[in-house]
């Protein structure tokens, strides 16, 4: 199907609409961080470093369990769409018994993460503050999970802008509890680094309560009967998800770990070089924020049009948002090229780290583009429930070309690289690279499952 323009004026303010208030909610949670590495680097080195090592691989674990429960959303967006409301709340219970069960794997890999903390050689007080900061996150961990659940279900009907005001009440406890926490007061010791996981632990539980009452409480969710009854583990529901939620968390998982290992390979080229690399990964990482905000928006509705059988105006939906999310992020990124100066100035780095960073500017207009199609592909996928392809494309692109490929560019292996593209600026080559390959696999497969859907209509099946 050819992108009618027509359509996009729909289209459009229709993303938008959710868009908009999933993007505050983002940049809120973004801010949760930038508090914790703030207040936690002006009370000592060894706790920055503990929470830096800490979070890490918190960050890891947490984003591919979420990954496996953000499986509601197609789900019950398909549900919301065919409009058998009573079954999204069987979704939601079977959901809340997956994340459940995959809290209580995830609270035994992180209390047993000292395995993974002696790899880093770091001293015994590092070892031991990181250590603690993860035993205290497992007690949080149940209370994350299932509203990640009802998160899910607020994106799939349509409903972002009830959670992203509960994120906004979480971020104006953060500072308060941070600053109780870390330097103590009122009676209470300071924890240093550590805590921060105490105040994260009270808004994870807040955050659900609250979500909870206005799920209970609210005249809109009296039709899905959320929690009219209890129900047991349903196996089929319940292996339904982990169908589709699997790749998803793998592929975040990978995500997050090919920047991981970009950073740790970059690390080996010099201090300066990794500032630089950490000041537009910053930039980039915020600037992400808005293709992902347009790609979760672009689910639900392309979700919901499956749902009703409008198979036709699901795929216009579809390539309406790629093309507009494309074009958004090229001209964020030229904007962030042509201003690179001011943006740097805003993290005030020597002037050594300022010269590997401003070259590396410009791929962050390229990356833009290409990071735009493939994550706008990938969640359109998704809302046709398929993960499973998406997932080893991306472990093919990110880590065979942008990995594999940023070392053989960064360090010159073959010995004929360009000066250009050595150093960082290679392993951002390769990453944008890696990014353009996935982008353009997925866009095929999105035109080929299209084309699929428009044949068969397939039922919504659970």
């Amino acid at each position: 199907m050819l992108l009618r323009l027509s359509r996009l004026r729909e289209d459009i303010p229709a993303l938008l609409k959710l868009a908009g208030p999933l993007l505050v909610g983002q940049l809120a949670v973004i801010t949760f961080g930038v508090l914790d590495t703030a207040m936690t680097a002006r009370y000592s080195a060894d706790d920055l470093a503990a929470l830096a090592m800490a979070s890490a691989i918190f960050i890891s674990v947490y984003v591919g369990l979420t990954g496996v429960v953000s499986a509601l959303a197609p789900i019950a967006g398909q549900l919301f769409g065919a409009k058998r409301y009573d079954e999204i709340g069987e979704e939601v219970r079977q959901a809340i018994w997956l994340a459940i069960l995959l809290s209580l794997f995830g609270a035994l890999v992180l209390w047993n993460a000292d395995l993974i903390l002696d790899i880093s050689q770091v001293s015994p007080e590092i070892h031991a503050k990181a250590s603690l900061y993860m035993h205290i996150l497992v007690l949080g961990l149940p209370a994350s999970m299932v509203m990640r659940v009802l998160v899910a279900l607020h994106n799939a009907v349509s409903r972002p802008t009830i959670i992203t005001i509960v994120q906004l009440i979480g971020l104006a406890a953060k500072f308060p509890l941070n600053y109780l926490f870390i330097y103590g007061a009122f009676g209470i010791e300071g924890m240093g680094g550590p805590g921060c996981a105490v105040a994260t632990v009270i808004i994870n539980w807040l955050w659900l309560l609250i979500t909870l009452w206005i799920v209970i409480a609210g005249r809109f969710y009296k039709p899905f009967a959320l929690f009219a009854r209890f129900s047991k583990p349903d196996p089929h529901r319940i292996g339904v998800m982990l169908r589709l939620g699997m790749p998803i968390g793998f592929s975040y998982l990978i995500e997050v770990t090919s920047f991981t290992f970009m950073s740790l390979f970059i690390a080996r080229l010099g201090t300066e070089t990794l500032a630089g690399h950490q000041i537009v990964a910053n930039i980039g990482t915020v600037i992400y924020m808005v293709p992902l905000s347009l790609s979760i928006a672009t689910m639900t509705l392309v979700s919901q049009s499956i749902g009703a059988n409008q198979q036709s105006k699901a795929e216009q939906i579809g390539w309406s948002s790629v093309f507009f999310t494309t074009t958004a992020c090229a001209v964020i990124g030229l904007t962030a090229w042509f201003f690179r100066t001011e943006l740097l100035n805003l993290y005030d780095p020597p002037e050594e780290v300022k010269q590997f960073a401003i070259p590396l500017f410009l791929f962050i207009a390229f990356y833009q583009i290409f990071d735009a199609l493939q994550v706008s592909a990938a969640f359109i996928l998704r809302a046709y429930r398929i993960a499973f392809w998406p997932m080893l494309i991306y472990a093919l692109s990110l880590w065979g070309v942008g990995l594999g490929g940023g070392y053989m560019l960064g360090f010159n292996i073959t010995g004929n690289v360009p000066l250009a593209l050595q150093g960082a600026s290679g392993f951002w080559a390769a990453n944008s690279l890696s990014l353009g390959v996935a982008a353009v696999f997925l866009l095929y497969l999105f035109k080929r499952t299209a084309v699929r859907f428009q044949k068969t209509h397939p039922p919504v099946l659970v």
